[in-house]
């Protein structure tokens, strides 16, 4: 299936993880992509390039444009934007990607922390897809997709970690006013977030070292439900808050997910930001959070 053919991605944070992903599935495909990322040279703790994700995009049979960008800075997104569209004659689909994270109670939230997340999160999402918006309003099946969670306003959701919570769901609020306020350019924006863990350099620094990441899933279930929402009609599909897994079985039709584990001898463990009503597909259980202590 190469559904994305031709077609052009600017995904932010695309050097690594989740969006590197995302960009290695549509590149099978032949799809072009704009990698707009601030990582240029290597890093001793952190894995790949923009340049080292274009050779394997290029690898993978896509075509790829490395773009210096940090998404705090509007003046780099608009000229990224530019050059990305002057490059592959405009942008189909923008992924807003890119994101900081610091699970912090609010004494030991530095000021300027909470506005690197903000300013990443919240503020880098609305500047991209706004920067984007004029190309996408000419391409004939236009999507925006946002790696945010669903609005579900519990306070368990905050507590611990508010400032992170308020950046993330920023991005989700960008997702229900835009798809409604896009609705009348045919300009879909959706929103996708995973059941479980995804074994990213998050979970690895941050989060909870090398037992997380062995109950996590591969960033490639997000990338397969992403390419799935880029092929949906862009004038009906919009303004979905979307659970990779869910998403997968009820409109891909997947029913096995066991090559999306890290390590299946270890229980998957929970992410964020799942709604206690969002249902596994069959077959799919996930750890309770007293497995995870």
């Amino acid at each position: 299936m190469t559904a994305l053919k031709g077609k052009t991605l600017f995904i932010t944070g695309a050097s690594r993880g989740i969006g590197l992903a995302i960009a290695l599935r549509a590149a099978r495909d032949g799809a072009n992509v704009a990698i707009a990322a601030k990582t240029s040279d290597p890093n001793p703790k952190l894995e790949g390039t923009i340049h080292t994700a274009a050779a394997e995009i290029e690898k993978a049979g896509g075509r790829a444009l490395p773009l210096m960008c940090d998404i705090r800075d509007e003046a780099q997104v608009a000229e990224a934007v530019e050059k990305a569209a002057a490059q592959f004659g405009g942008i189909d689909i923008c992924v807003n990607n890119a994101s900081a994270i610091s699970l912090t109670p609010i004494e030991k939230t530095d000021p300027k922390r909470f506005d690197l997340m903000f300013g990443i999160n919240t503020r880098g999402t609305f500047v991209t897809t706004q920067a984007c918006l004029p190309h996408l309003k000419k391409s004939a099946n236009p999507h925006v997709l946002m790696m945010s969670p669903p609005l579900d306003m519990k306070p368990q959701w905050f507590s611990g970690h508010v400032a992170y919570s308020i950046a993330k769901y920023g991005m989700s609020l960008c997702v229900l006013g835009l798809a409604e306020e896009l609705k009348k350019d045919g300009v879909a924006v959706n929103a996708l977030w995973p059941r479980t863990t995804i074994a990213t350099a998050a979970i690895k620094n941050i989060l909870g070292g090398d037992k997380l990441m062995r109950m996590s899933r591969t960033p490639d279930i997000l990338a397969d439900a992403a390419h799935l929402i880029f092929t949906q009609p862009s004038r009906s599909f919009s303004g979905n808050f979307l659970i990779d897994d869910t998403f997968l079985n009820s409109v891909g039709g997947v029913t096995d997910f066991e090559g999306y584990r890290v390590d299946p001898s270890l229980p998957l463990a929970p992410d964020f930001f799942v709604p206690a009503d969002s249902v596994p597909p069959p077959g799919v259980k996930i750890a309770s959070v007293s497995m995870l202590k």
